[in-house]
C-alpha cells in the first residue's frame, strides 16, 4: 500500500489554498471539525443546483431524492460495516443521542443503574444520565485516572453488574487522544444484557471502524468531523432499532431507520456526507467500497502517527508545560492537550491566531466533568492542538517554533 501524498490530499480542500486576501490559515482544530474536501462540496452544489425535493413524490427530483438517502445510508454502512437500514441521520450526535434517551424510557426502571464514564464528551454522558434521573434510576461513573488520562477498567465488574441496563462510553477522547479499550467494556456489559452505547465521534476521522466487530448496540459520529457537513449518525442494531418506541408523528414511516427521523432531514447534508465518503475512499484501493475505506482510513492513520510522533516527543520535553496524554504503550488518536502555568488557555491560542495564523481551540471541550477533576477550568480549560490528514510536518514544526517563542516571551 502506497504512501499517503499530503500534497495531493491537500489539493482537494479549497480552505488550505492560498488567496490573495489572506495567507491559508494552518488549521490545528480537526477535533472541533475538519475542513470541507472539494468532493463534499461538490456533492451538496450537485443536490442544490440539479432541484431539490422532500420524499415520496412520483416526479424525478423527489424519487432522486429517495434514492440519495438510500445512496447516504449505504455509504455510512460501508464506513462503518454495519447494514445500511441500521443508520439514522439527525442535526447532530447530541440531538440523535437525546432522541434515542428518550426512546428506551421503556427499557429502564427504578430498580436498574446506568453507566457512563467521567472522561467522555457530556453528549455521550448526559442523555443517559437524564434518562435515568427521568426513571429514578441509580448512575455510576467509570472513572478517570488523572495519573494516566485512562478509564479505569479494573472495576469494571463491580460497576457493571446484573442491574445494568445501559453503559455508555467514547471511544476516543476528544481531549487527551486517549483511545479506550471499548471491546472490554462491551464484552463485559453484554456478560449482563446490557445496551451499549458507543460515542465515535472523534474516533471516525481516525480510525477504522467496524461495528459489526464492536458488537454493541448504538454507534454515534458526526460527518463534520471527517472533511463532511454538519450532520449526524446514529448506527443503531437492528435487533433494538425495531424496539425502540420512538417519539413520532401519527402518519410518519414506522420502520427502521424512518422511524427515528423526524421530520425532513437535510438532504444536501446527506448528499455532502457521500462525498466526502467519497473522498476517503478514493484514497485507498481494493475491490469494494467497504476494502477501500478501510485501506484509505489505514493511510490516514499511517501519516497522522507519524506527525504524532514528533509533536508527542517535543511536547514531553517541555518544562514549563503540562501535557495531558496517556503514557507511551497505549493508543491514541492525533490529539493533545497542555497548560501553561499561570497563562489563561485563550491568551495561549489568540497569541497563535494573531502571530502564526494558526487555529488552535482552548476550553473544556465538553468534557467538563474530566476538566472539574484534573482542575483546568481555572486556566480556562485545555489548550488543544489536534491533527488531520492535510496538517504536514513543516505545520507541526512551525508551530514548535512558535510554542517556544510563546513560552520565552511569556
Amino acid at each position: 500500500m502506497h504512501k499517503l501524498s499530503v500534497q495531493q490530499l491537500r489539493a482537494a480542500f479549497p480552505a488550505l489554498r492560498e488567496t490573495g486576501d489572506h495567507k491559508p490559515y494552518i488549521y490545528f482544530d480537526g477535533p472541533g471539525g475538519t475542513q470541507m474536501a472539494q468532493q463534499a462540496i461538490d456533492s451538496m452544489m450537485a443536490y442544490i443546483t440539479g432541484g431539490m425535493a422532500n420524499l415520496h413524490g412520483a416526479f424525478p427530483t423527489s424519487i432522486g431524492t429517495d434514492n440519495l438517502l438510500l445512496e447516504g445510508r449505504k455509504a455510512v454502512a460501508d464506513l462503518l460495516h454495519c447494514a445500511p437500514e441500521e443508520v439514522a441521520f439527525g442535526q447532530n450526535m447530541t440531538t440523535l443521542a437525546f432522541s434515542i434517551a428518550r426512546s428506551l424510557g421503556s427499557f429502564i426502571t427504578a430498580d436498574d443503574e446506568v453507566v457512563v464514564t467521567e472522561m467522555d464528551h457530556r453528549a455521550n454522558v448526559d442523555p443517559w444520565v437524564t434518562l435515568a434521573k427521568d426513571k429514578a434510576a441509580k448512575v455510576k461513573f467509570i472513572e478517570l485516572n488523572p495519573d494516566t488520562y485512562t478509564l479505569d477498567l479494573e472495576k469494571l465488574d463491580e460497576l457493571i453488574t446484573e442491574k445494568t441496563k445501559l453503559v455508555a462510553v467514547g471511544m476516543s477522547s476528544n481531549v487527551t487522544g486517549t483511545v479506550t479499550d471499548v471491546a472490554r467494556v462491551i464484552a463485559r456489559a453484554k456478560e449482563v444484557n446490557a445496551i451499549v452505547i458507543i460515542d465515535a465521534v472523534h474516533a471516525v476521522p481516525h480510525l477504522p471502524i467496524d461495528f459489526q466487530e464492536l458488537g454493541c448496540d448504538v454507534l454515534l459520529c458526526s460527518a463534520y468531523k471527517f472533511f463532511g457537513p454538519h450532520i449526524g449518525m446514529a448506527v443503531i442494531a437492528a435487533s433494538l432499532f425495531e424496539k425502540l418506541q420512538v417519539y413520532k408523528l401519527a402518519p410518519a414511516p414506522q420502520q427502521i431507520p424512518d422511524k427515528l427521523e423526524t421530520g425532513t432531514q437535510n438532504h444536501e447534508a446527506i448528499a455532502s456526507l457521500i462525498g466526502a465518503i467519497t473522498f476517503i475512499e478514493q484514497l485507498g484501493e481494493g475491490a469494494t467500497r467497504r476494502e477501500r475505506l478501510q485501506s484509505g482510513m489505514q493511510r490516514i492513520e499511517e501519516h497522522e502517527q507519524e506527525l504524532t510522533a514528533r509533536l508527542d516527543s517535543f511536547l514531553r520535553q517541555l518544562p514549563e508545560l503540562k501535557l495531558y496524554r496517556a503514557p507511551k504503550g497505549i493508543y491514541k488518536t492525533p490529539t493533545f492537550a497542555f497548560t501553561l502555568p499561570g497563562i489563561k488557555a485563550r491568551e495561549v491560542t489568540s497569541w497563535f491566531a494573531e502571530h502564526y495564523n494558526m487555529c488552535i481551540a482552548d476550553g473544556h471541550f465538553y468534557a467538563s466533568t474530566m476538566a472539574d477533576k484534573l482542575g483546568v477550568n481555572p486556566m480556562g480549560g485545555w489548550v488543544r492542538i489536534g491533527l488531520a490528514p492535510y496538517n504536514t510536518m513543516e505545520e507541526v514544526e512551525l508551530f514548535e517554533q512558535g510554542l517556544r517563542e510563546f513560552i520565552k516571551t511569556h
